[in-house]
């Protein structure tokens, strides 16, 4: 085997190498974490990427590495063998030796650099950025594996990297930053709403989903509202007679301040109206005031709770019911059904 053809093969391996580091390193940095999340239950390439997504400094390391290593095979294979090739070659062109080496030297430098910056840089960069999902995943496995050979180089390439930029005040991630903010996203509704580009009744919607992040239940709290209740030794008929002056279908059992149970009045059909209220009331849903409001959103639809007492520091505050938080959500369309305690 000739030796301009291995130099050739070598070559093309380095520019090869070179462009799958690139691609793997702008390809994660473009994709949406989330559409790998989509298609990691069926896909081994989604889960890789998803992992690297994780880790993705380290990756990074890992791209940086491979084409730094590239770059040098590129510089101490490629360009001595073309300027090798290029000396005596201008030497017979009646080229004086020196200025035959130099030119050979500048002439071997352009085509190595071109070849690596166009073909192993430039060309894998734009085709990764065009079709970022795709090409994270068909390059997650062989980078993953990549990564497992090198990672303890890696890491500790990772951490130079970090003591570093700490020492300017910089806190490294390993998770690249994706999304709007509420407030950013808050402001975009805010914006649209007053150039006419979206109506003023989703406007309200938007703002009110965005505000669940920051509002806690206390901010649902109605000051001076006393909740509908009865005493611990009430009877079934009280809680009839609640239900008739309130309105409310469900009724809440013990005292102002400690209010622990509830009872559904439909459970008090064909129920003697002498038995007392807790042989049928349950065991009522408590939230601290602090709660955020999407967390108690969650909470009240997987306990399957129209209504839960709100409480600061052992003692009830007021009651907020499934309603209140639709309203605030739905300001202009959601309404307080009869059937809670408010």
């Amino acid at each position: 085997m000739s030796a301009p053809f291995v130099i050739l093969v070598a070559t093309v391996a380095l520019i090869a190498l070179s462009a799958f580091f690139v691609a793997a390193e702008f390809a994660l940095l473009a994709a949406r974490p989330h559409r790998f999340e989509d298609r990691a239950a069926t896909s081994r390439s989604a889960r890789a990427a998803l992992r690297s997504s994780s880790e993705l400094t380290v990756l990074l390391a890992g791209c940086q590495l491979g084409i730094t290593a590239c770059a040098l095979g590129l510089g101490a294979v490629t360009k001595p063998a073309v300027h090798h090739w290029l000396t005596p070659l201008m030497e017979d062109w009646g080229v004086r030796l020196w200025v035959a080496d130099v030119a050979g030297f500048v002439l071997a430098l352009l085509v190595v650099t071109f070849l690596h910056l166009v073909v192993g840089e430039m060309a894998p960069k734009s085709w990764a950025i065009s079709h970022p999902e795709s090409s994270a995943m068909l390059l997650a496995i062989p980078m993953r594996g990549f990564m497992a050979l090198t990672r303890p180089l890696l890491r500790s390439l990772n951490e130079s990297a970090n003591w570093l930029l700490r020492r300017v005040g910089v806190e490294p991630t390993a998770q690249i930053a994706t999304g709007q903010s509420a407030d950013d996203l808050r402001h975009l509704v805010e914006h649209s709403a007053n150039v006419g580009a979206l109506d003023a009744s989703f406007s309200a919607q938007l703002s009110g989903a965005l505000d669940l992040q920051r509002l806690t239940v206390r901010d649902l709290v109605r000051p001076g509202k006393v909740p509908t209740a009865v005493g611990r030794d009430a009877t079934l008929a009280d809680v009839r007679r609640a239900t008739r002056s309130s309105g409310h279908l469900r009724i809440l059992v013990g005292e102002r301040d400690r209010l622990d149970a509830v009872i559904h009045v439909r459970d008090t059909i064909d129920e003697p109206g002498e038995r007392p209220a807790a042989d049928l009331a349950r065991p009522v849903l408590t939230l601290d005031a602090a709660v955020p409001v999407y967390s108690a959103l969650a909470t009240m639809r997987e306990s399957r709770n129209h209504l839960a007492v709100v409480t600061s520091g052992g003692r009830a505050v007021g009651v907020i019911t499934l309603a209140d938080v639709l309203q605030k959500l739905f300001p202009r369309t959601a309404t307080e059904p009869a059937g809670e305690a408010a």
